[in-house]
């Protein structure tokens, strides 16, 4: 069954109403590098995926912080030279998570003080002039000079090779040393295919045809606080459209009960397009409200101006009916 194109809604920064600070009692945090600030871009999970693998490092007493621009650069390099040699496609930096682990094994890595652009820097902008540069250049050569002066202008040049602890690594090395092959699981949880196969998710993004497991509902959600509990980070993607998720109160919630069969209602809200594939964060821990509901402690990439400094409290129930999909730890 095909699903028609849910509707594309991008992950930046989203308007709210803050009417207060809602306390909760933390049962488990995982350690963090800092918040980051996407900027002007569409790089939620560039920046939710590679969050996850350096909390996974942090909890293993291993510090890194891995550079998010590098892995969008990559991809637009990548998207310039399809763009060139077939005249389809496009240059646009949106995407899943699940991309990640592939760019990661493609092209490398390196960490964050060797190249990061600033917060100012305009994706979108960038995105339009090299596709520009594409759609002019006479030869292969030409577009790659061309797309790589653009891209050392807006974001940086990039050096050949890691530096990091007194050691040297080719990008490559890097990646394989921060991220092993097959070492996340990407999981989904809908009707319109079996349980337990996995298949590329109908969303605009998943542009790679990535595939994920799917799992019943309750599953997924045991998977998630199970990780986080036993020490590991997951990765979110889910729809932030809801009135209830608020970035300005650092919350997420629903107004009405969840209904009996979450199942059945996960998937028509998938159908109709009222679940969508918005955005990306880090779940870093677990925590209740005064009521003894539970939360998911995410961590967000929308800088730090929140009662929480940049992290969201968002609710089971929330999680439980909006999820798109995760990224969990192969254990």
């Amino acid at each position: 069954m095909t699903l028609a194109a849910v509707l594309l809604v991008g992950c930046g920064k989203h308007a709210g109403s803050p009417t207060g600070i809602e306390h909760f009692t933390t049962e488990v945090r995982l350690k963090t590098t800092p918040v980051k600030e996407q900027g002007r871009s569409d790089l939620c999970w560039d920046y939710a995926m590679l969050a996850t693998i350096e909390t996974e490092h942090l909890m293993q007493g291993d510090s890194v912080n891995l550079s998010t621009d590098f892995v969008a650069r990559m991809l637009i390099q990548e998207e310039a030279s399809e763009m060139f040699y077939t005249h389809k496609g496009r240059i646009n930096t949106r995407g899943m998570m699940a991309m990640v682990p592939r760019l990661l094994a493609t092209y490398g890595l390196t960490h964050y003080d060797a190249y990061h652009s600033s917060e100012a820097t305009d994706y979108h902008l960038t995105e339009r002039k090299v596709a520009q540069a594409v759609r002019t250049a006479m030869s292969y050569e030409q577009m790659s000079s061309r797309v790589n002066e653009i891209l050392d202008k807006e974001i940086g040049a990039c050096m050949p090779k890691v530096f990091m602890l007194g050691a040297v690594y080719t990008p490559l090395e890097f990646a394989h040393s921060v991220c092993h092959e097959d070492e996340y699981i990407a999981y989904t949880s809908f009707t319109h295919h079996l349980f337990g196969q996995a298949f590329p998710l109908e969303t605009p993004d998943n542009h790679y045809h990535d595939t994920f497991l799917n799992v019943p509902i309750d599953t997924l959600m045991n998977i998630m606080e199970q990780s986080v509990r036993h020490g590991h980070p997951v990765c979110w993607e889910g729809d932030i459209s809801e009135p209830g998720f608020s970035f300005e109160k650092g919350v997420a919630d629903i107004s009405t009960p969840l209904p009996a069969d979450v199942q059945k209602e996960r998937q028509r809200e998938f159908n109709n397009h009222q679940t969508t594939d918005d955005h990306c964060m880090e779940i870093v821990g677990i925590a209740h409200n005064h009521q003894g509901r539970k939360f998911f402690i995410m961590k967000n990439s929308w800088g730090t101006a929140n009662p929480y400094h940049g992290f969201m409290y968002v609710s089971f129930d929330y999680v439980r009916l909006k999820t798109i999909a995760i990224m969990a730890k192969n254990v």
